[in-house]
């Protein structure tokens, strides 16, 4: 055998393996887009009138897409609203939309434009994946006519779906979502007839697709990942920020955390609405995110992921979210509660006196149980620990079991649960756990300046949520969020087409 023939084996094998270590990890890019907006009117403006107000957004859009992959992006995901904005009725938005085929058709919009009448903007995003070699995510609109012979067909004889596509490094539309949960101003959109579980296989691990207000609901979100068992979930939002528990870098990063995914979650960027914080999110934390209510600027962010997150030897343990708390019949200590309003959902409140101390408060089926030392409590900061358990919204409402270590924004205990941004008190630990009544439970612990707080609390196997070695950063809330997807209300807005 000559040395070269003996070598090929090997060099097979070596290949092989660099391959297999290669797709174990991947470069993901999200982008935060200033998107450029509409004219506010009623009426619709002509196909090139709208064409034009997308290219603008799709000529922005292309910087980031050509920019993540120069740094080597394998995908890249666009906000929800990224390309035409809001500000829409049912009317006015028609213009705008185009007729997304399902991606069975095996087809390219770049080398095959017309094949399902005009898709300019489809052939656009289509041309960015094929040009640059990477998967690219965006957020457009669906158009589907319907007649007659459909009893729950629109009077103007057509369906619009909020829709997200993705292309695949080849161009091709690989996937295609119509948003299931929609927000209570998107009243130029239909909601579908059923949820869909959209997920595609990539060379480095299988991915699922949702949009912005979906990440709240069982349907499609827990979907995708406790059934279809995705590695990665991609996420358009349009997220307007509500502390203290709803700011998007916060329950972005707890929920890749509870769920045991990758969030790949890309945001509109208008600091008038509050929309701002995007982030690419594990079960261990944030790789990296960024929040920004001060300028109207865009940010492209990039970091290397893992393929496969649940063979890692870093992937948390399952979680008993109420084993620790139902231990615990009662701790000592001054236990005095109040009420106090998070927006409209009233809590028990009770009020962290002294600079260390262990607390229980409970609300419903759910008791709270917080142990803590403070170790430069401010003088005029008030802190409490709070529990909800209920039903939230006012028209669309959906049940929450809430555990919090809250800073209020003034002594007023009357102001507890209103937002608050800057603290001054660190702690030295705190442990906070809940007898929770759902095993979907989301970790947040959010720092002054609405910060993200990496590697410096876990959560055990018990249900604590505990910090590692005391906060680096004053502490506006530490808190354990729960869904009770199966005490939700039936969805008082949704026809069935």
């Amino acid at each position: 055998m000559l040395p070269s023939q003996a070598l090929l084996p090997a060099v097979v094998f070596a290949l092989t393996a660099l391959q297999a270590l290669a797709s174990n990890t991947f470069i993901a890019a999200v982008y935060e887009h200033a998107v450029i907006l509409p004219d506010l009117t009623d009426e619709p403006v002509s196909p090139s009138d709208a064409l034009a107000l997308m290219n603008k957004n799709m000529d922005v859009l292309e910087g980031a897409v050509k920019e993540a992959a120069q740094q080597g992006a394998h995908i890249i995901v666009t906000p929800e609203d990224g390309i035409y904005g809001w500000r829409f009725t049912r009317e006015s938005i028609y213009p705008y939309l185009e007729d997304i085929p399902d991606p069975v058709v095996n087809w390219i919009p770049c080398t095959d434009p017309s094949r399902f009448g005009p898709a300019p903007v489809q052939e656009r995003l289509s041309c960015m994946a094929r040009n640059n070699s990477i998967y690219v995510v965006a957020n457009i609109g669906d158009k589907k006519p319907c007649d007659s012979s459909d009893p729950n067909c629109p009077r103007d004889g057509r369906y619009q779906y909020n829709t997200d596509v993705v292309f695949d490094t080849q161009g091709k539309l690989v996937a295609r979502y119509h948003k299931y949960n929609l927000f209570r101003s998107e009243t130029q959109f239909n909601y579908p007839k059923e949820p869909e579980a959209v997920t595609f296989e990539t060379p480095f691990g299988k991915f699922g697709i949702f949009t912005c207000f979906d990440i709240l609901f069982y349907e499609p979100a827990v979907v995708l990942v406790s059934k279809m068992q995705v590695d990665t979930v991609l996420f358009p939002t349009a997220w307007m920020n509500l502390l203290p528990f709803l700011t998007a870098i916060e329950f972005h990063s707890a929920w890749a955390v509870g769920m045991g995914v990758n969030l790949l979650s890309a945001n509109t960027h208008n600091t008038s609405m509050a929309m701002t914080g995007d982030g690419l999110f594990t079960p261990e934390g944030p790789a990296t995110y960024h929040y920004d209510s001060a300028t109207e600027e865009g940010r492209l962010l990039l970091a290397e992921l893992r393929a496969h997150p649940r063979l890692s030897p870093t992937f948390p343990p399952a979680i008993n979210w109420s084993l620790h708390a139902t231990s615990i019949k009662e701790f000592p200590g001054e236990n005095d509660t109040f009420s106090g309003a998070v927006r409209k959902d009233i809590f028990t409140f009770s009020e962290l006196r002294h600079k260390d101390g262990n607390y229980s408060v409970c609300q419903g089926d759910l008791c709270c149980h917080l142990a803590y030392q403070m170790s430069n409590k401010s003088k005029d900061e008030v802190y409490v620990l709070g529990a909800f358990d209920g039903l939230h919204g006012s028209l669309i409402k959906y049940h929450w079991q809430i555990c919090t270590l809250l800073k209020c924004p003034s002594t007023n205990l009357s102001t507890c649960g209103q937002p608050v941004e800057m603290a001054q008190t660190k702690f030295e630990m705190f442990s906070l756990s809940g007898t929770f009544g759902t095993s979907y439970v989301f970790p947040e612990v959010l720092y002054s300046g609405v910060q993200l707080a990496p590697g410096e609390f876990e959560v055990l196997r018990d249900g604590r949520l505990k910090s590692k070695h005391g906060t680096s950063k004053p502490l506006i809330t530490a808190t354990l969020f729960g869904r009770l997807y199966e005490k939700d209300q039936p969805h008082p807005l949704r026809i069935s087409p």
